[in-house]
């Protein structure tokens, strides 16, 4: 892989900083501490991350470095988007950060008992039994749901467009597709009834997150945003704790009944178990929804990607004018390479977030720079995965970049591509949400035709979770519809 300068004229002109960094020494002796942008762009480069973030991070990565630091006092922020330093944030012991830090406004909406905003020993005894849930063996018999519950969705579409290719929005499609899935896999079957109930209260907290930091700041103001949203985690409350009492009751015995497991455990209190059902829910829905949408705008704009994964879906899953095909399972999955390599360079150019807070406890080194404590780290899988010395193009779309890798390729490649993050702090769902996207990908493009409505992806928008703008409006019909030459 070269190293190659990404274009940046879509950034160009909407927030641009003088090629002039202030470096400052550390007085401990450690590293330098990392460089800042001009001062008199510090209140563009804060108020661009909090409203329109990845313009902002390109032009700061492109003239201050990879490492830069924003802000002053408790105000401070240090952004980190070179994969190296990336890396060597990762490394450092968990101790040596807190993530139930007061600019996390997360721990409104999942709770204060999730493991996302928990730290030390809290943190492990949380993550522990969730993790135990989320083990491959599990999640490898999830594989025959995902797919039987993908052709259902397939099959209302084209009940609902008819023969006829239909100009459509399919992003409320594939999200509502996304969290039966999800809630299938972590209440069993019965749950999937209450799907659009679950939809609408997460609705509602997922607008709240995406709300200026202003908004969102604690007040005891009736008919608000805020408001309205601790109404709807109240909601989500009582449709857990119905499954909590449920599953006491009248144990399932579905080996697969994620929250089952959880019950089962003896080191969750009911708050808990409640705190990190909503965490999974909300980062396995509207994260995947959002990485399926840009696969979508991706694969349909690439010419030959769909037809390429439609070939291979045959191959794998079985054509479709078989009437009876043996239900897939890891095999198969395994043997969807192409759609596998689409999901990797999918979440590298669009990972599910463009930064992640952290707050340093300690001065933490990365690369030759050293953050000093009390600092909130905002790393950036967006930046690294655009990095132009790990990736040639890097602004390509090309799900073949990853074939046939050198040792040393594949290292550079894998340092750069952290959209789950790393570490012991890793997204718990990432190989669910890899799978689940896998073979959405391979079903959709073997079962239907796609058109996009527009020549060139849209912009991102979302502030949480960092989806197209737009949705994504495409001309679709049943497989062989659509005229390949129009």
């Amino acid at each position: 892989m070269h190293a190659r300068l990404p274009n940046t004229s879509q950034a160009a002109g909407k927030y641009t900083y003088p090629v002039m960094a202030t470096v400052q020494r550390d007085p401990s002796g450690g590293g330098r501490r990392p460089p800042r942008p001009s001062p008199l762009n510090h209140v563009r480069a804060l108020r661009g991350l909090l409203k329109d973030p990845q313009p902002v991070l390109d032009q700061l990565r492109k003239q201050v470095g990879p490492v830069c630091l924003l802000g002053y006092g408790p105000a401070r922020m240090a952004v980190v988007g070179g994969p190296r330093e990336i890396r060597d944030l990762f490394a450092n012991p968990n101790e040596s950060f807190r993530w139930g830090h007061p600019a996390n406004t997360l721990g409104f909406v999942v709770g204060r008992g999730s493991m996302i905003v928990s730290d030390g020993e809290d943190h492990r005894r949380r993550r522990s039994p969730v993790q135990h849930a989320f083990a491959v063996r599990r999640l490898q018999q999830w594989i025959p749901m995902i797919v039987e519950r993908t052709d259902e969705a397939i099959d209302d579409l084209l009940a609902r467009t008819g023969d006829e290719p239909t100009t459509l929005d399919l992003y409320p499609i594939e999200r509502h597709l996304i969290l039966q899935i999800v809630l299938q896999a972590l209440f069993g079957e019965r749950m999937l009834r209450r799907t659009d109930e679950f939809g609408h209260h997460f609705q509602s907290l997922q607008d709240y997150l995406e709300l200026p930091a202003l908004r969102q700041l604690p007040h005891p103001i009736p008919r608000t945003h805020r408001a309205r949203a601790a109404a709807d985690r109240r909601a989500l409350d009582r449709l857990i704790d119905d499954e909590i009492a449920e599953r006491r009751r009248h144990p399932s015995g579905d080996p697969l009944d994620v929250l089952e497991v959880l019950v089962q455990d003896d080191t969750l209190t009911d708050d808990e178990i409640r705190d990190q059902v909503v965490t999974l829910v909300g980062a396995g829905y509207d994260t995947t929804a959002a990485a399926f949408a840009w696969m979508l705008w991706c694969t349909a704009l690439r010419p030959g990607v769909w037809e390429r994964l439609r070939n291979e879906a045959d191959s794998v899953l079985g054509p479709l004018d078989v009437d009876e095909r043996p239900a897939p399972g890891p095999e198969q999955l395994r043997a969807l390479t192409l759609a596998d390599r689409v999901v990797r360079e999918t979440l590298r150019l669009h990972p599910p977030g463009t930064i992640s807070p952290r707050q340093t406890l300690v001065d933490v080194t990365v690369g030759d720079v050293t953050i000093p404590k009390r600092t909130l780290v905002l790393w950036s899988a967006y930046l690294a995965g655009r990095d132009p010395e790990a990736w040639e193009d890097p602004l390509r779309f090309d799900p073949d970049r990853f074939v046939e890798l050198t040792d040393e390729q594949q290292a550079q490649a894998d340092a750069a591509w952290v959209p789950f993050g790393g570490g012991a702090r890793r997204c718990i769902g990432f190989a669910l949400a890899q799978m689940e996207l896998t073979l959405l990908m391979a079903r959709f493009a073997q079962r239907l035709d796609v058109r996009p409505t527009d020549v060139k992806p849209p912009a991102p928008v979302g502030m949480v979770v960092n989806r197209p703008t737009g949705g994504v409006p495409v001309t679709v019909a049943r497989r062989g519809a659509l005229d390949p030459s129009a």
